[in-house]
């Protein structure tokens, strides 16, 4: 994913120390927003191997290093996350969870306006409910 002028979304985020960074954020929202607790409750009780599992996709996704497909090959996301509800509302939760990760990341207006387009045409993919 790059822009106009050729940088890729993970070079304007700052690279693998920022991207970790976000996911740590997204993940910590979710433990501690009794908004998300319905999205919560939907990743195991330990969410380390969520957390890696996001960071490395995250990375290749957003035009860096491709760390999830060196170890799992091509990510299969929508086969993936088939054995879990996704709607409306479980899409919603999940855009607003890394909207205000974005938020407390300090990304910049522009970038979040961009991730976040990119990140609902993805997650709106991902509904396997119509609800």
């Amino acid at each position: 994913m790059s822009d106009a002028a050729g940088e890729s979304a993970f070079e304007a985020l700052g690279g693998e120390g920022a991207v970790r960074h976000l996911v740590d954020r997204f993940y910590d929202l979710m433990d501690l927003e009794p908004r998300y607790a319905d999205l919560r409750a939907l990743h195991p009780s330990a969410l380390d191997g969520s957390r890696d599992k996001l960071f490395w996709f995250l990375c290749g996704w957003l035009g860096g290093p491709g760390h999830y497909e060196e170890r799992f090959g091509h990510p299969r996301l929508r086969a993936r996350h088939l054995p879990f509800p996704i709607g409306v509302k479980e899409r919603d939760d999940w855009l607003a969870c890394m909207a205000q990760a974005m938020g407390e990341e300090g990304v910049p207006a522009a970038l979040r306006e961009r991730l976040h387009q990119a990140f609902f045409n993805t997650a709106d993919w991902m509904r396997n409910r119509s609800i």
